[in-house]
């Protein structure tokens, strides 16, 4: 059996329910990037059921805000790289090697 951990959709909606957030009222406050309208609930609540996936950098990071989540765990929850740190890598050997290691370091019981 394989411990699986919590999904991106899970760890949304368990904290949103921790601060006492409607679906409609989150999705009121995340907002696209390509004209800052909000997110739709159905779209949060195909996210939180893990039948969709953020479709931007900008809102992984507007849910971690909204959310007081680290960027960071949901960026690897999500299965995603930043598109930013993406862009600065140079050396491809450095950022493999980088890789591995952090799959090491969550891998080791």
């Amino acid at each position: 059996m394989t411990d699986q951990g919590p999904t991106f959709g899970q760890t949304i909606s368990k904290a949103r329910k921790e601060k006492s957030l409607s679906q409609k009222d989150l999705a009121g406050i995340i907002l696209k990037e390509e004209d800052s309208t909000a997110i739709s609930p159905q779209y949060l609540n195909d996210i939180e059921h893990d039948r969709r996936s953020p479709t931007s950098d900008h809102l992984i990071r507007q849910f971690a805000k909204a959310l007081d989540l680290k960027e960071d765990l949901l960026f690897v929850l999500a299965g995603k790289i930043p598109d930013d740190l993406r862009r600065r890598i140079r050396n491809t050997d450095q950022a493999a090697e980088a890789f591995m290691s952090f799959r090491t370091s969550i891998t080791k019981k």
